[in-house]
């Protein structure tokens, strides 16, 4: 098919394969400084903004999204956070971001960075084309690589670019363009999932609620005043047809239940789904004229809330060197790439998977496992140290005051 003939031939400097939250904001930033772009994506966009992620943004990426002209809608319709409540032993903790990092987070969904980035790249006229298929990236060890596509009317496309930014997910078909042998891939698979849904409910707390019981974790999210997003730990292999509305409230209940008698409010369930997760890094994350961002190169347990965040932290490192490199600093420019994203990556990674293994019970653990869980999460949650460190992390080492 690499050497089929096409309907058109489109030349940018940027050619990027995704069209997520990640791919849209580099077309953005690139868009911003005059550079062309093209984003595609498999899916359509109403695939992309009807199917729920991540909700949690750190102050950092608040602020790139109203300075860089995105968008100000969080400041309307999204709410900050200025901490968290850990509850252990059936004793409630908060979090206090703001005393202890100078930050808070904003509860503002990924499905709403996305719609904002999608109609900030059409009003500015960038082009991104979704339901694409039968992508092909060619050429990306010379300085003119091709990407190749059918567009959603059966005709077929090629992009000549500069540079090719593979952002395309966690099924990231670029990352595979790295030869297998110049590849190194870091991985752990983690022996639970989470049971999440979606519930037409009142908010049952102001702030995220993380609990940790002897009847397993949970997690108290929030969408809007009237949807909540609650998870609890289940197997990774657990069957949402199991599971009645009925006995998901008694789970729930029992995971968040205190000495101070807070109880969840309740309310229909909408949406029933498992979430397996685990963590992954590959290197390099530069391939000849490939460069990998997001997803496609890495991605965490949600418990610490990094994973948007970090992919958005990519495109902006990114962003920063592609115009470096097109401005005449040439090759060497993009050589910073890889390690000041790297950084970042892999102190989230410790990062995600420290919180996973602090709240959640792995199974089979034993009376000591537990108890000495529990010795850490007051080692946490009972001293200003680990408080601290629970703050600086979760929000994302800010670089500096947030006020709005």
């Amino acid at each position: 098919m690499a050497d089929a003939p096409v309907d058109s031939v489109v030349s940018v400097p940027v050619a990027v394969v995704g069209a997520g939250p990640a791919g849209l904001m580099l077309a953005h930033l690139l868009g911003r400084a005059g550079v062309g772009t093209v984003a595609l994506d498999t899916r359509t966009r109403h695939e992309i903004e009807t199917t729920q992620r991540a909700g949690i943004l750190e102050a950092d990426v608040a602020r790139d999204l109203v300075e860089t002209g995105v968008s100000d809608r969080i400041l309307r319709d999204g709410y900050e956070h200025e901490g968290i409540e850990v509850r252990s032993a059936g004793r409630p903790h908060r979090i206090d971001f703001k005393r202890l990092a100078g930050a808070s987070t904003w509860l503002y969904p990924q499905t709403d960075v996305f719609v904002d980035l999608a109609d900030a790249r059409e009003r500015d006229g960038g082009t991104v084309h979704f339901g694409i298929r039968d992508t092909e990236v060619l050429d990306l060890t010379t300085d003119a690589p091709r990407v190749r596509y059918t567009a959603p009317d059966g005709t077929r496309h090629e992009i000549r670019a500069r540079y090719v930014v593979g952002a395309d997910g966690s099924r990231s078909m670029c990352r595979d363009l790295v030869p297998e042998d110049r590849r190194v891939r870091y991985g752990t698979e983690y022996p639970f999932a989470w049971f999440g849904i979606l519930a037409e409910a009142p908010r049952s707390a102001p702030e995220l609620v993380y609990a940790h019981s002897a009847h397993g974790f949970a997690l108290i999210s929030q969408r809007t005043e009237a949807v909540q997003r609650m998870y609890f730990q289940c197997a990774p292999d657990e069957s949402v047809d199991a599971w009645s509305d009925d006995r998901i409230w008694e789970t729930l209940q029992a995971r968040v239940a205190g000495e101070d008698g807070f109880r969840l409010t309740e309310g229909p369930i909408t949406e029933k789904t498992v979430l397996r997760f685990r963590s992954f890094v590959q290197e390099p994350m530069r391939w000849g004229s490939l460069l990998l961002a997001g997803d496609a190169a890495h991605t965490v347990p949600p418990t610490g809330a990094r994973g948007l965040n970090l992919a958005l932290h990519d495109v902006k490192v990114l962003a920063d060197v592609l115009l470096k490199a097109l401005g005449g600093a040439g090759e060497a420019a993009l050589e910073e790439y890889e390690p000041r994203a790297l950084q970042r990556i892999w102190r989230a990674q410790n990062f995600s998977y420290w919180m996973t293994r602090l709240l959640h019970t792995a199974p089979g653990a034993s009376a000591f496992d537990l108890r000495r869980q529990l010795g850490e999460l007051d080692n946490v949650v009972g001293t200003r140290a680990g408080r601290a460190y629970l703050a600086e992390q979760y929000t994302g080492w800010p670089t500096r005051d947030h006020a709005h």
